[in-house]
C-alpha cells in the first residue's frame, strides 16, 4: 500500500476513532504539534495548536451535546500532496436545536500522522447557529 492509500486508510480509522470516542487510536494518529481549525463566527470557532488543544476541541463538540455528536463519513478522497479529504455529515442535538449539515476536512500528512486539518461547512450559518 503506498503512502496516499495509507493516508486514506488512517483518515477511516480516525473517523471510527472519533465516533468511538477511541483517544488511544486518535492519539495515534494526530501528531503532537497539529493543529485544528474550525471556521465561522461561533464559540467553537477558532485556531487549535497542538494535539491535546485539538481533542479538547473534539470534547467540546460531545461534551456540549451530550453526547449525540456524530460524523458520518460518506467519501474519502487523496490528493498529491499529502493531503486526503474526508467528506461528511455530522450530526447533534443540544438545547433543543438538531445539526445536520454536510462538512468536509482537508487533512494534512506528515510521516504518516495528521499534522493539520480544516474543517469546511455547507452550511456554515447552520452550524454557527447550532452553536450559539
Amino acid at each position: 500500500m503506498n503512502e496516499a492509500d495509507q493516508n486514506i486508510e488512517t483518515v477511516r480509522r480516525g473517523y471510527a476513532a472519533f465516533n468511538s470516542a477511541d483517544m488511544k487510536t486518535l492519539a495515534d494518529i494526530f501528531d503532537g504539534s497539529a493543529s485544528w481549525h474550525t471556521p465561522g463566527r461561533s464559540r467553537i470557532a477558532g485556531d487549535h495548536k497542538g494535539r491535546e488543544a485539538v481533542f479538547a476541541q473534539f470534547g467540546r463538540y460531545g461534551g456540549e451535546t451530550g453526547g449525540t455528536f456524530k460524523a458520518t463519513l460518506l467519501q474519502v478522497f487523496k490528493a498529491d500532496d499529502s493531503r486526503v479529504v474526508g467528506i461528511h455529515r455530522n450530526t447533534a442535538e443540544r438545547d433543543g436545536k438538531r445539526l445536520d449539515v454536510g462538512c468536509c476536512i482537508v487533512f494534512e500528512f506528515k510521516d504518516g500522522r495528521v499534522v493539520d486539518g480544516r474543517e469546511y461547512f455547507y452550511d456554515l450559518y447552520a452550524w454557527d447557529e447550532f452553536w450559539r
